[in-house]
């Protein structure tokens, strides 16, 4: 008895090892599936129009790549006019600044109230997902968060708005906190935009889960 019940334990954890690596398998597969749709986007661009109005909602040829050197150099800048994006290694992020916005940067141990006005595009799918911009159903509901940051770490919590709605998150994606170390915030004046293409790791619930990357075009000001 003691011999059949020691070969039940062993055939169950073969079957759960067995179970773990297809799963990772499976995974590696969707990884790897997310690398290449990025690259394609890269190379192609993106010309999303608005279905009703059929004006373009992004018209964005392609990308060229620039590394955190060449970023850096550039003082911390990309070319709007080539249509830079860095490419952050670490995270697999790419960011084009298109405006650093007036004001100062979220100062290390502050906490600040950040709206932000977003477009959001499944790369995966070729679809709009969500949006609280322009003219749309939404267009006066900016999303609200509370930031704080520690040592240059951001730390946010959405308190109202389309994002969090949509995905019943109060979690911010880390992808939308990382461009706060390289923008301004401000009440008044021309507040920051960036465009990002932000990989599942460092996204939305959704795509973290179900593994695809988005683009996002954000901006985001101060609140009070």
């Amino acid at each position: 008895m003691k011999s059949i019940f020691s070969k039940l334990l062993l055939l169950l954890a073969i079957m759960s090892i067995a179970t773990s690596c297809t799963n990772d398998d499976s995974y590696a597969e969707m990884r790897e599936r997310e690398n290449k749709l990025i690259k394609a986007f890269v190379k192609n661009g993106l010309k999303l129009k608005d279905q009703d109005s059929g004006a373009y909602l992004i018209d964005m040829g392609p990308i060229k790549e620039i590394s955190e050197e060449t970023f850096i150099a550039q003082n911390y800048t990309t070319d709007v006019a080539q249509n830079e994006y860095v490419l952050f290694k670490g995270n697999g992020i790419y960011m084009q600044i298109v405006r650093k916005g007036e004001g100062e940067k979220l100062a290390n141990g502050k906490t600040a109230t950040i709206l932000c006005r977003y477009l959001e595009y499944n790369i995966s799918t070729g679809a709009l997902q969500s949006l609280n911009r322009d003219n749309n159903t939404y267009g006066h509901r900016p999303d609200v968060m509370t930031v704080q940051n520690y040592e240059g770490s951001f730390d946010a919590s959405f308190t109202s708005g389309v994002m969090r709605d949509t995905y019943n998150m109060e979690k911010v994606p880390p992808g939308w906190l990382y461009p706060l170390s390289y923008i301004n915030l401000g009440r008044q004046g021309e507040n920051a935009l960036v465009r990002l293409i932000v990989p599942s790791t460092e996204g939305q619930t959704n795509a973290n889960n179900n593994v695809y990357p988005c683009f996002y075009e954000i901006s985001y000001m101060e609140g009070r």
